[in-house]
């Protein structure tokens, strides 16, 4: 197939499980079959060294574009032209481009395509009416990012807070169903996700889920050893730090459990690994005793073997989790809440642990770390099972035949 894949940036640095799973999914696609790989390119930041020479796609198009800074005084603007005068949320209105719009137009019109695929919802608007292109068209949608948005404003105190998040959640919700109703084909990341949009959203044109893998030559177990884990544990989190979901649950974790496990483990350690942690996060936290914040770093993994539990407190949050896969590859066991291991398929207790209240997560952290048996037979299940189950050709091989659904029921 000929194959416009549409996405709101470049993929290097592969930093975050959204860019991990494009990446990987188009490296296996291009073997078979040519991408084209359509992408908004800031003209504020060069393009990584690795970008141009990756094979993750035989053309690439960049469509110059910038983006306001989280954290510049200069997005209040944006977002009050946002409120009075666009339905759609601030997350997505801020990728739309004429000029992206254009080329998408333009290559559709060419007929070079069998099929074009808008990743994530972002791109979305830059499709202009999709019923009138000539090309097959499928959503890969790697969140519900409503349901993000929902939980978002269900977990915060502040009134205003919770009012902006609530506001952006409508916002997200209208917009996320009036788009995905357009495209030819839905695929999302999990069962649940995809209950969502048929059920709570009303669409009839949900082809399926796609499993999230993971690389396991990548992510090699380290050797198994978990005999200091009672003494002097490492306890981790691995996640962008610059995602709110991510912030909420480490902010919380950090606030709510992590005192109560060293108050048993008075050596225990919290590494937050992942970049671009907020200044206030690293005020509030950075100074409490055990903690480190790691930044940005070039490679993940010796700082994930160097842990003896991985944690994830997700509250907020959607799709599947890619980091759980990447550290149980690596033989390191996890403790998630439910929503933090939301669309995976492990047994809670013999694959990884799951607690949902900051009472339980303390409580069920020091029974694991006390017990260097469970810690080792959970590292390994969870690691076969994800070699067994979770490699990116499986799931790349599953997403282009969900997709040929409606391939086929165009050419009949």
């Amino acid at each position: 197939m000929n194959i416009l894949w549409v996405k709101t940036g470049a993929l290097h640095p592969v930093d975050t499980g959204g860019k991990k799973r494009t990446h990987a999914m188009l490296r296996e696609l291009a073997k078979d079959h040519h991408v084209t790989y359509l992408a908004l390119k800031d003209t504020t930041v060069p393009l990584h060294p690795d970008e141009e020479p990756d094979d993750y796609a035989q053309e690439k198009i960049w469509i110059p574009w910038s983006e306001t800074p989280k954290r510049s005084w200069r997005i209040i603007p944006d977002l009050l032209k946002n409120l009075l005068l666009s339905n759609l949320p601030y997350a997505i209105s801020k990728y739309a481009s004429k000029g992206m719009a254009e080329k998408i137009a333009e290559l559709d019109a060419s007929g070079r395509f069998d099929l074009l695929i808008c990743d994530f919802i972002f791109p979305a608007p830059n499709f202009g009416e999709v019923a009138k292109l000539r090309t097959p068209s499928v959503l890969f949608q790697h969140n519900v990012e409503a349901e993000i948005w929902r939980r978002l404003a269900e977990s915060q105190s502040h009134p205003l807070k919770r009012g902006f998040f609530n506001l952006q959640f409508q916002r997200m919700e209208r917009a996320e169903k009036e788009l995905a109703t357009q495209f030819g084909g839905v695929i999302n990341v999990s069962a649940h996700d995809s209950e969502i949009c048929r059920e709570r959203y009303g669409l009839n044109n949900v082809l399926g889920e796609v499993p999230t893998g993971v690389d396991t030559e990548f992510f090699q177990p380290r050797p198994i050893d978990f005999s200091s884990a009672k003494e002097a544990p490492v306890l981790g989190f691995l996640g962008s730090m610059d995602w709110n979901a991510n912030i909420d649950a480490v902010d919380w974790f950090l606030t709510e459990s992590f005192p109560a496990i060293r108050s048993t483990h008075t050596n225990a350690r919290f590494k937050v690994i992942g970049r671009n942690p907020p200044t206030w996060l690293i005020e509030r936290h950075g100074s409490q005793l055990g903690v480190e914040f790691t930044g940005t770093v070039p490679d993940v993994r010796p700082h994930v073997a160097e842990c003896d539990l991985i944690v994830v407190p997700l509250r907020v949050g959607s799709g599947t989790r890619l980091k759980i896969l990447e550290c149980m590859a690596m033989g390191v066991p996890v403790l998630s809440t439910t929503i933090g291991a939301e669309g995976l398929d492990f047994l809670p207790g013999t694959d990884l642990e799951i607690a949902d209240t900051a009472a339980t997560i303390s409580s069920t952290a020091i029974g694991v770390l006390n017990d260097s048996a469970l810690l080792a037979a959970l590292a390994a299940n969870a690691r076969s099972k994800v070699t067994a189950n979770h490699g990116w050709s499986a799931a790349t091989n599953h997403f282009t035949a969900l997709c040929s659904e409606i391939l086929q029921d165009i050419r009949a």
